[in-house]
């Protein structure tokens, strides 16, 4: 098979995924090869398959990015579809999987437009600390940690922000720091390794290894399943569940990844050639 690697245009990091997931491929006989979602000369038909994994430029261009996926989905196998790539590159899903009774991490939604006070919100709802993001985001794009004590710059950054956005104000769990997010990666709806997340309020994948394996509890698989299982249309060829433990130690979601999350590879041996096994039984109907 031809398979394309689907990343974008503009990025800022390197997709350490891309190496071994080339080298699994061609492993099994398959040709892989890079391409850019908005190449406009790019005939994505010859490809046999195409997979999401670097497009990390698409947050600017959301809607763009959505068109483009049907376009590219009704040429070729593209993975995961376009139907979940709208549905998951907007945030909002969260509340669709709340209410599905997903433990997802308590999370304010804000429509674009509208107009919020930050400091009653967190007194409503009891909270000491929060974090304000887009709906459409990217490696933490316009996330800022607010305090009740001190709401000005969480509010300026609101306003500022809610006036052409979507926008959610989540509870900040303190577990982000220690013992920190844990991302559970699932190939073809089983779960396959794990790492810790460096939270962006420590610096990130600025300071120091984006990602370290740790091993996955009991109620973390659990939940993730869980998770899983309220997907609309089915499991996905691939998903990151990126989970965080909340005040009473219980998980909770913070994201579900299904458009183009680095699924280390590097940190889960054979997790590379697990997903093109599973590719493979996709394209045959099995």
């Amino acid at each position: 098979m031809r398979v394309a690697l689907v990343t974008g245009s503009r990025l800022e990091q390197e997709d350490a995924d891309e190496a071994p997931l080339a080298e699994a491929l061609r492993a099994r006989g398959h040709q892989p090869g890079v391409a850019v979602w908005d190449d406009p000369a790019l005939d994505w038909s010859v490809f046999d398959a195409a997979l999401i994994r670097s497009t990390w430029d698409y947050f600017r261009r959301r809607d763009e990015f959505v068109a483009w996926a049907f376009r590219a989905g009704a040429a070729t196998r593209l993975f995961n579809p376009p139907e979940l790539v709208r549905w998951t590159t907007h945030k909002f899903y969260l509340r669709e999987l709340e209410r599905g009774g997903a433990p997802v991490v308590p999370t304010e939604f804000l429509e674009a437009g509208s107009r919020v006070d930050l400091a009653a919100l967190m007194s409503a709802r009891g909270w000491e600390s929060v974090v304000v993001k887009p709906a459409v985001s990217a490696d933490s794009f316009a996330t800022l940690r607010a305090g009740r004590g001190d709401p000005a710059a969480g509010q300026a950054h609101l306003d500022r922000h809610l006036r052409e956005r979507d926008m959610m104000v989540q509870a900040y769990m303190p577990a982000v720091a220690e013992p920190g997010e844990r991302c559970l990666v699932a190939i073809d709806g089983r779960l396959s390794h794990a790492v810790r997340k460096r939270s962006l309020f420590l610096g990130g994948r600025h300071a120091g290894p984006e990602g370290l394996p740790v091993e996955v509890a009991d109620d973390e698989a659990a939940a993730a399943r869980a998770i899983l299982a309220l997907v609309p249309g089915g499991l996905p060829l691939y998903a990151r569940i990126d989970l965080v433990r909340d005040p009473a130690g219980r998980p909770r979601l913070m994201e579900l990844e299904l458009a183009e999350p680095s699924l280390f590879f590097a940190e889960g041996p054979g997790s590379a050639a697990r997903l093109v096994e599973a590719l493979e039984r996709r394209l045959a109907g099995r």
